[in-house]
């Protein structure tokens, strides 16, 4: 399953996650693993947790990072695709009005 721009992402029910000195660290306590994410990481991990699509978190990061548009948006997606796949998260269910 591929990760589309318009994907909202939630963090399983079983993750737990801490942010130490500008990184996250993240323990899924089914598997027990820790995982660990980089400043820039953590930066995607946040704008996630707020509710933002992919697209979203693109264009946030695109102004607040000197990077290329073609290779955030690549990172972005590798870096979801990873965590979705190791069940850190899930993606968010469509509410309906």
């Amino acid at each position: 399953m591929d990760v589309a721009s318009t994907d909202q992402f939630v963090i399983h029910p079983s993750v737990i996650c801490r942010e130490l000195s500008g990184e996250t660290v993240l323990l899924n306590l089914e598997s027990g693993v820790y995982y660990g994410l980089d400043a820039v990481g953590t930066r995607v991990w946040q704008l996630l947790m707020q509710g933002c699509t992919i697209a979203s978190v693109r264009d946030t990061m695109i102004e607040e990072y000197d990077v290329a548009s073609d290779v955030l948006n690549a990172d972005v997606i590798r870096l979801v695709g990873e965590l979705r796949d190791r069940g850190i998260v899930t993606p968010r269910e469509p509410v309906w009005a």
